[in-house]
């Protein structure tokens, strides 16, 4: 279990780096050590408050057969750009929503590869 934390933290982190990498509208100041507690923090975000927005917009999930999840997390990036305001900033929502697919597309390939779920 364990493993399977760290193995996911790391994927996010690395997901999350080249996202930054990749999009010019999102800015990340600091170190690997950075990365690692912001990646820390989100993958955190996204395991407590993803199921209660998913529940309380239910209707806009089934509604938008799914869609809205996009909306969710990248609701969830920005929460993120605002606790690491000094280290993590996103240009507009645009950015945020181009972001929140390819973190996921690039968490997705990564998990596949290394067997996590």
């Amino acid at each position: 279990m364990i493993k399977s934390i760290l193995v996911r933290w790391i994927v996010l982190a690395i997901s999350v780096g080249v996202t930054v990498w990749l999009l010019p509208g999102l800015h990340f100041t600091g170190g690997i050590g950075m990365l690692m507690l912001l990646s820390a923090v989100l993958g955190l975000l996204m395991a407590v408050l993803k199921p209660i927005l998913v529940l309380l917009t239910c209707p806009l999930v089934v509604l938008t057969l799914g869609l809205f999840i996009l909306v969710i997390n990248t609701f969830i990036l920005y929460v993120t750009s605002w606790i690491f305001p000094e280290h993590f900033t996103i240009d507009t929502f645009w950015w945020a929503l181009l972001a929140s697919i390819i973190i996921g597309a690039i968490a997705m390939i990564l998990n596949s590869i290394l067997g996590e779920e």
